[in-house]
Formats: structure tokens, C-alpha cells, sequence
């Protein structure tokens, strides 16, 4: 058999390995020039390869039909992942959250790893190969067009990556693909990504404008709880950790972390709500108030928050809390105590609008999973094509969860093409 695989990042490489047998041959054609593009830049140039949560654990971070990844990830778990590369003289290492780097911190290694197996092998790679469409006849692919070449292939797996990071090749050419020969795709949304801002909003619902608070910028808020809440005020979903203030929004760990779970929403009905102090409830946090300003009540209102909030914050909350900076500490009335108190525990922002899906992580959407089968990664409409990756409608949260499930859906795409069909 001619087994093509279309992509050669992380599922096409895990597709290459695991459909080549000494009797078939397996060609993986790579627009770029070089395999393993974006996985070069994964967990910030060091490769965050996979993680080691146990197997339920892992579905509390697939955000999207985590039931139908239950099969491949049983398959293919983070284990044999890890020996895999193990095997192959690369050594790994565990950082915090289960997450798996290669020792060497170096991404570089993981991808001379994957080209040192596809060599052993005898995987062919081609390179600067944009496949411009499919010839089917049958519900069959019969060639594969390039823009220089025409390929014959037995079986196709189509691992194209999704549409963020562009530059590394994912540019949503295989959605168009499947499209064309039927298959559902799911609105593409951005996923892990900055959710952009342009207002703040105190008690009232006033607005103030972020542009008008440049020294926020690259301001980081550590931990924070941070909810998504509708318009009457209920908390649809919540993370505690850091988030970062950018100049057109706010981004960090829980931000990316909340992007992923609300792009698909109506996000202008969505507020940001921010506790920054989440460990103390309305009346501790009254009571340190009223404590502080017995400490300061000689002094003006703005030098009294040194102790209470980052020095960056305190110009905004002063802005939002509508006190005049210049009052005096003990002439604060109990109404504008309460009222800060609110606002420390309830920093309010409407959401615009997520980032550019070229700036994302993952892509959410893709390939509909109803149209593939879960237990083969094969197509449902198309006989000889089976999907591995993120094109297909399935993303996580970060900590290597994506690329595992790219890894998973790779090893079966190809453990299942490599087999003959039945006649």
C-alpha cells in the first residue's frame, strides 16, 4: 500500500510511525521545510510534550467531545508516549501539573527524536508539498494534487493541524479539503488565547475606559480568582490563578484557560469578573479595610492602598472607586468603604472580543467527530481518509493535552490505515 499522510506535525509524524510496515510505503507530504513546525515552539521553545495525569483526570481538560478521544488516549496514554521517546535516547523529565518536558529543555531534541524514528522506519518525507486539492471518484481518493506534483495514494491521513500560527504552516487549508468531498466543519473558533477588553465597569455599570489606563499594561495579578459571568450576575465558570494585563486586554494562565471555555458563547452578554482577594470574604476584607484606614486615617486616601494592592492597580481602583484621591483617610464614609470593598472583590470588565486565532494556542472547531469513527480515526464519507489532530473538533486546556491527543489520534489514524481492507 501507498499510505499519504498530509502534514507532518505532531499527529502526522506519530501517523507516519505507527502506519509504516516493511511491506507498505508511507510518504508524508510537509508544505514547510521541515516536519515538527509548530511543536519547535510548544511550552515556550521547550516542548510540552505530554502530561502525566491519570486517565479520568485527563478528560477534566478536554474541552471539546472528550468522549470521543476516550478510545485513542486508552490506545495511546502519556506512558507509552514517553517510552517511546525514552527508547529513542531522548530523556524526559516532570515538572509541576504532571507536565513532561525533554530534559534537555530544548524542542529541537524531540523533533531530531521523531526524525531519527521516521528514518529507522524508512518513512518519506517531502518537502514544500501544499496538497491544492483531492481527485475522488467513488468515495475514494484516487491523487492527491500538489501545486508541482501528483500523488497515488491506497490511503490518506489527512493531520493538516488547525489555523493558529499560521507561520508554521497551519493555514486551514485541510478544513477545505474535507469540506469539499462533504465533511461538516465546525465553526473554527480561537482557543487559549487573550480575551480582548476595552471597559472596566464599577458598581453602577459606569464605564472606564482601559486605553485611558496605560500604566496597567504588563501589570501580572497573581492569585486571583477570575469568573465568567452572564448578565445577571451568575458565574458560569471560574479559575484561580495569574492573568496578566496586555495593552488591548488581559491574558495570563487562567485567562487562556477561560478563552477555551467560552468561545463558542455570545460573548456580549460575558463579563471578566476579578476577586483579588479571594482567600478573604466580604466581611474579612471589610474588616481589614477598616483596620487600614485606622492605621492611615491621617492620610490621603491615595497613599493608603501600598499595603492592599500592586502599586500599578491603585490609580485604577481609585478611578473605579469614584473617591477623590486627594481625601483625607478618616473622612471616608462607610458607603465608599463598602463600595471599595465591592470592587476589590468584583473588578468587572466587558469582554470584546477573544484575540486573533492566529495568536492562539489550539484551534476549537474542525472536522465534525460524528462523521469519524473514534475506534479507527477514519471517515465516515470517505473510504480511504482517515484524520488525526487538530483539525479534527476536539481541544484541551494547556499542559500537554493537546499534543498528546495530536500523539493519540496520530497512532491510531495510522495503526488502523496500515491494515488491508477487507474485500
Amino acid at each position: 500500500m501507498n499510505i499519504y499522510i498530509i502534514g507532518g506535525g505532531a499527529a502526522g509524524i506519530m501517523a507516519a510511525i505507527y502506519a509504516k510496515e516493511k511491506d507498505n510505503r508511507v510518504i508524508v507530504l510537509e508544505k514547510n521545510e521541515k516536519i515538527g513546525k509548530k511543536i519547535y515552539i510548544t511550552g515556550k521553545g521547550r516542548c510540552n510534550i505530554t502530561n502525566i495525569a491519570d486517565y479520568e483526570d485527563y478528560f477534566s481538560n478536554i474541552v471539546s467531545n472528550k468522549n470521543f478521544l476516550r478510545g485513542a488516549l486508552k490506545q495511546f496514554p502519556p506512558e507509552k508516549m514517553i517510552k517511546l521517546l525514552n527508547d529513542n535516547g531522548l530523556s524526559t523529565k516532570v515538572e509541576r501539573g504532571g507536565r513532561v518536558f525533554p530534559q534537555s529543555d530544548k524542542s529541537n531534541d524531540v523533533i531530531k527524536t521523531f526524525e531519527k524514528i521516521l528514518k529507522q522506519k524508512g518513512v518519506e518525507i517531502r518537502y514544500n508539498q501544499s496538497v491544492m486539492a483531492f481527485s475522488v471518484r467513488n468515495s475514494r481518493i484516487q491523487k492527491i494534487i500538489t501545486q508541482d506534483n501528483e500523488y497515488y495514494p491506497d490511503k490518506v491521513i489527512l493531520a493538516t493541524g488547525g489555523k493558529s500560527y499560521k507561520a508554521t504552516g497551519s493555514d486551514g487549508k485541510g478544513y477545505e479539503l474535507a469540506k469539499e468531498w462533504g465533511h461538516t466543519i465546525i465553526p473554527l473558533k480561537p482557543s487559549l488565547v487573550s480575551i480582548l477588553s476595552d471597559f472596566c465597569l464599577d458598581e453602577s455599570g459606569n464605564r472606564v475606559a482601559l486605553k485611558d489606563m496605560p500604566s496597567l499594561q504588563g501589570l501580572s495579578l497573581k492569585n486571583v480568582q477570575i469568573n465568567v459571568i452572564d448578565a445577571n450576575d451568575k458565574v458560569l465558570f471560574k479559575e484561580f490563578g495569574e492573568a496578566l494585563f496586555t495593552h488591548n486586554g488581559l491574558s495570563g494562565p487562567v485567562i487562556l484557560t477561560l478563552s477555551s471555555k467560552i468561545n463558542r458563547m455570545d460573548l456580549r452578554q460575558l463579563r471578566l469578573s476579578i476577586d483579588l482577594k479571594p482567600a478573604l470574604d466580604n466581611k474579612t476584607l471589610d474588616r481589614r479595610l477598616i483596620r487600614d484606614f485606622e492605621h492611615n486615617s491621617n492620610k490621603i486616601f491615595q497613599n493608603c492602598l501600598k499595603d492592599l494592592l500592586p502599586t500599578k492597580l491603585i490609580p485604577f481602583i481609585i478611578k473605579l472607586s469614584q473617591i477623590p484621591p486627594e481625601t483625607v483617610v478618616h473622612s471616608v464614609t462607610k458607603e465608599q468603604r463598602k463600595a471599595l470593598g465591592w470592587l476589590l472583590k468584583n473588578l468587572r470588565f466587558e469582554i470584546s472580543d477573544l484575540d486573533d486565532i492566529n495568536n492562539a494556542v489550539v484551534t476549537a472547531g474542525g472536522v465534525c467527530v460524528k462523521e469519524i469513527d473514534p475506534k479507527t480515526m477514519k471517515s465516515k464519507l470517505i473510504e480511504n481518509l482517515y484524520f488525526a489532530g487538530e483539525i479534527i473538533d476536539v481541544d484541551a486546556l494547556t499542559g500537554g493535552y493537546n499534543l498528546q491527543i495530536a500523539f493519540a489520534t496520530g497512532c491510531v489514524a495510522g495503526s488502523n490505515a496500515k491494515k488491508e481492507e477487507k474485500k
